[in-house]
């Protein structure tokens, strides 16, 4: 579960990175980063998409910050 979860932030850092720079550059590095392939880069958006969902899932479900009170 810690390594999933480690994962799909990994995945969303990544994902931040990459959409940082297409903004303030034009240059789409994720795409670059795909070899200019259609299919790997939006199978690539689709994983980020779900772990999004699972980090958002893992947030409410374990509560993490529950002790910072």
């Amino acid at each position: 579960m810690r390594t999933t979860s480690v994962l799909c932030v990994i995945l969303l850092i990544a994902l931040g990175i990459c959409g940082g720079v297409y903004a303030f550059s034009g240059f789409n590095l994720l795409f670059f980063l795909c070899f200019k392939t259609e299919v790997v880069y939006r199978s690539f958006l689709a994983v980020c998409s779900v772990a999004a969902l699972y980090t958002i899932y893992a947030l409410f479900a374990f509560r993490p910050f529950r002790g910072l009170k």
